[in-house]
């Protein structure tokens, strides 16, 4: 069973739940239940001498005893009880107890994973509604073993599903899903040029995501990196703040074998984890467009009290928006230049390229970004309808804080908007994907590092501008200029209007040659400048295309309208 008729038979799970249960509570039942089959499914192989090892342990401590039983399990997990889903089975009406003790054999690791999807409260529910040993049952039908699926296949299926989920309930499910191809793209961006660091014997690589979701990113990101090095050591982290989404993250780490202790729960804005580690390489993709108020307090605070000794120095987004917090905050996680530096690789949409002008906050992460650190080096433009929830623009932001020499001070802009191959059957909103070639020529473009049709280089001052203030004269009701105390004239501010000068611009030559011959009594308070930064990428790609002749344009109605008449005419019309 390959994993789409996998995902298309546990999906089918949930028609048991109709009636009893609304559309939106099926995957608070049916995704941790997955988990729990996967589990079940990879610990099956030495359950038997777990249970012996576990007669062994007695008098022994806590964490020795726990050492003990990993090593029988071959796991960072293991279960000491005596049942199996399997053997639940065989006793229906205890179905409940049963399962309760199954699930709290686990170690303390796996455990807190059932309780972050409150487990026991669903088994309570389908107990009461006289569901759960039907459930049980169908989920013993499906293999979820390594031998069946692997782990590349199994995060799919848990993402298949939230998606699934997520649309029937109309949630946001690209707060914590992207699709693989992206992840691919943004991964390989991430390490494209790192192969000096990478390639190191014994390498030890940290990856960190601020809004892991599933883990996805994590995953991808470790599974290329040991394809491209396979000498190299991956280890993840992240931290996730939906209990769902971070009990399935953990579970993944879990059956992967990495350290669960290297995800967080909680929020990231909020209650960071990781205080004291730096990353060499962070991924991410933040919520697009959705607010911060829960976390206003808190960030304010440490805006106003820590300044640049914390996260938020370089400014506040509006509230409506927290992609860029999230930006500073991964900037913060950064890996000093003096220990190799560190990359990000992060999906955004629009907003953070031009929202906000000049002294608003947007606009001074910006410039922090692109002037004060010289962090930004690429962003690639994707294809519209890419993403599961949403078909609105998104951009793969690609920062540096170790430049080569050449991309000092240079930003490129890759337009990939047009590089895509059509979906034979879409996935919500989802209707283009990226094929393997495509993600290769994408980055290749990246490499090269060229001006081309889809590739621009810019100065980082070519996103720079300073807002002016441009002032007219206050006239009394005969026309005269009124004047203050020194003769000055005094300020229309019905009048007032601002002017934004590129920064590789002289101010007063554009003031002569743009405003003054316009409006001759036009003067600048110079003392109201504001420097402000965008980066308006549509812009830079547009192409005129030139209005058809009106000739042509006549000539098509005469057809259209001929057409229609010979059709009316065989009608009998």
């Amino acid at each position: 069973m390959n994993h789409q008729s996998t995902v298309a038979f546990i999906w089918a799970v949930a028609d048991l739940l109709r009636g009893d249960y609304k559309q939106h509570e099926y995957g608070d039942i049916i995704l941790p239940f997955t988990v729990l089959r996967r589990l079940d499914c990879v610990l099956a192989g030495t359950k038997e001498q777990v249970l012996e090892a576990d007669k062994m342990t007695a008098g022994m401590t806590p964490d020795i005893a726990d050492f003990q039983l990993k090593t029988v399990a071959g796991l960072p997990f293991y279960n000491t009880s005596k049942y199996t889903m399997a053997k639940l089975r065989a006793d229906p009406d205890n179905i409940a107890a049963n399962l309760g003790d199954y699930v709290r054999g686990f170690s303390p690791d796996a455990r807190d994973v059932f309780e972050k999807f409150d487990f026991f409260a669903r088994i309570d529910s389908l107990d009461a509604n006289n569901l759960l040993f039907q459930i049980v049952d169908k989920f013993c039908s499906v293999k979820l073993g390594p031998d069946e699926v692997s782990d590349i296949e199994m995060g799919s299926i848990y993402e298949n599903l939230l998606r699934r989920f997520s649309e029937m309930s109309n949630e946001t499910a690209g707060e914590h899903f992207s699709p693989r191809d992206g992840l691919e793209l943004a991964v390989d961006l991430l390490i494209a040029g790192a192969s000096s660091d990478l390639e190191q014997p014994g390498k030890v690589v940290n990856v960190y995501d601020p809004c892991a979701g599933t883990g996805g990113a994590l995953s991808i990101f470790k599974d290329r990196v040991n394809e491209y090095y396979p000498n190299a050591d991956v280890y993840c982290y992240g931290q996730e703040l939906n209990a769902a989404t971070f009990a399935t993250c953990k579970a993944d780490m879990l059956l992967r074998g990495g350290d669960a202790g290297h995800v967080a729960f909680g929020n990231t804005l909020t209650e960071p984890a990781f205080a004291n580690v730096q990353f060499g390489y962070q991924i991410s993709n933040p919520p697009y467009g959705v607010d911060w108020k829960k976390s206003k307090r808190e960030v304010e605070a440490e805006y106003r009290n820590e300044g640049f000794k914390g996260r938020f120095g370089a400014g506040l987004p509006r509230v409506s928006d927290g992609q860029l917090l999230f930006i500073e905050h991964m900037v913060s996680k950064m890996r000093p230049v003096g220990l190799g530096g560190g990359r990000i690789a992060v999906f955004m949409n629009g907003s953070p390229l031009f929202t906000g002008a000049a002294g608003s906050g947007e606009s001074d992460i910006r410039k922090w970004l692109l002037d004060d650190l010289d962090v930004v080096e690429a962003i690639v433009a994707m294809p519209n309808d890419f993403f599961y929830n949403t078909g609105i623009a998104t951009y793969i932001w690609v920062m540096n804080n170790n430049k080569p020499a050449e991309r000092k001070r240079k930003v490129q802009l890759i337009n990939a908007n047009g590089v895509f191959t059509k979906m034979r059957k879409s996935l919500g909103s989802k209707r283009n994907e990226l094929s393997a070639e495509q993600i290769r020529a994408i980055v290749q473009e990246y490499t090269a590092f060229e001006e081309t049709k889809t590739s621009k280089i810019f100065d980082v001052d070519d996103f720079g501008y300073t807002t002016v203030t441009v002032e007219r004269p206050l006239r009394d009701e005969h026309g005269d200029v009124v004047t203050d105390r020194k003769g000055n004239p005094k300020p229309d501010a019905s009048l007032r209007d601002t002017e934004n000068i590129p920064l590789k611009q002289d101010i007063d030559e554009y003031f002569e040659r743009e405003v003054k011959p316009y409006a001759p009594d036009a003067w600048m308070d110079r003392k109201k400048d504001k420097v402000g930064y965008e980066i308006p990428f549509t812009r830079y790609f547009y192409e005129y295309t030139p209005l058809r002749p009106s000739a042509a344009i006549l000539d098509d109605i005469r057809s259209l309208e001929a057409s229609i008449a010979e059709s009316l005419a065989k009608v009998g019309l």
